[in-house]
């Protein structure tokens, strides 16, 4: 029984540990795909993502996995849906 507590404790404080430098990881690469993106495009993936949250978290009642999900279907959505004629 200690043996098992003793590992959960370890995985804890590893967790605590590497959270930021995982939520650090996935923010540079979520810049990074974003480079070469138009302003047009930019602003309504971010629009799309901000209404697909705020969709997943009504139809959720708050579940952060619905949320999240609903924000990334919401970003792609809203990234495929523009037409910029500039780029080509």
């Amino acid at each position: 029984m200690k043996t098992t507590q003793r590992w959960i404790s370890r995985l804890s404080h590893f967790s605590r540990k590497a959270a930021p430098v995982l939520v650090g990881a996935a923010l540079v690469g979520t810049l990074a795909g974003c480079g070469g993106m138009t302003p047009r495009e930019s602003r309504n993936t971010a629009v799309g993502a901000g209404v697909g949250a705020l969709g997943g978290a009504l139809i959720s009642g708050g579940d952060l996995g619905t949320t999240v999900g609903g924000a990334v279907v919401g970003g792609v959505i809203g990234n495929v849906i523009t037409n910029d004629r500039r780029r080509y």
